[in-house]
């Protein structure tokens, strides 16, 4: 225990203001996104730049990578909502049929099985199955986010609680923590938007 307090601190002299800076605004983009307040796109784009030097630089590849994606579908989340907003379009929270969970479950498990073992043979890549699986389902439901699916607080529950293991393995603490705070903040998200669907549905069709 005595070790992880002194890892933490020291890590806190290293890097922590740059961490915590990411920290901060993901944390305001998880809870725009509850709020469904175009706002958590531009949080998310400043947290996404941030994260792709930081895990760079711990050498978990697949995540960096990530970050560029998060940072296109930040745009396109931001345009998908923003034509909702004034009218342009129509986009309200829905759901997808079992057979768009097994195409997209189906997908995730075949990226993560090529990227893990591309990563594992041929980098110096970290945990590079555990990095593949959350890299290849947060693309999938970052999508789902930006078209406002509502399982994809499900699906953030299960990436993020590895996710979890995953920093705690690269030392990335306060990271890890963040991602703790996410799986409290996902339980309000599912309840939220869950409401909101049900008040879509039994709203009269005019």
């Amino acid at each position: 225990m005595i070790d992880f307090f002194n890892t933490v601190a020291e890590q806190f002299l290293r890097n922590s203001l740059l961490e915590l800076t990411a920290v901060v605004f993901a944390i305001a983009y998880l809870v725009l996104a509850v709020r469904e307040n175009i706002l958590c796109w531009y949080a998310a784009s400043v947290s996404t730049i941030i994260f792709l030097y930081i895990f760079w630089d711990v050498r978990l590849y697949m995540e960096s990578g990530l970050q560029v994606y998060y940072l296109a579908m930040a745009g396109f989340g931001w345009y998908q909502w923003r034509r909702a907003n004034d009218g342009s379009t129509s986009l309200q929270i829905s759901v997808w049929s079992t057979g768009q969970h097994v195409i997209a479950l189906a997908l995730i498990a075949l990226l993560t099985l090529v990227s893990g073992y591309l990563l594992s043979a041929g980098t110096d890549a970290q945990l590079p199955y555990l990095d593949s699986f959350t890299t290849w389902a947060s693309v999938v439901t970052t999508f789902m986010v930006a078209r406002k699916v509502l399982e994809n607080w499900i699906y953030w529950l299960v990436i993020d609680s590895i996710s979890i293991y995953l920093y705690i393995d690269r030392e990335l603490y306060f990271t890890s923590m963040l991602f703790a705070v996410y799986i409290v903040i996902i339980f309000f998200g599912w309840f939220s938007w869950s409401k909101t669907y049900r008040q879509n549905m039994q709203a009269p069709v005019t």
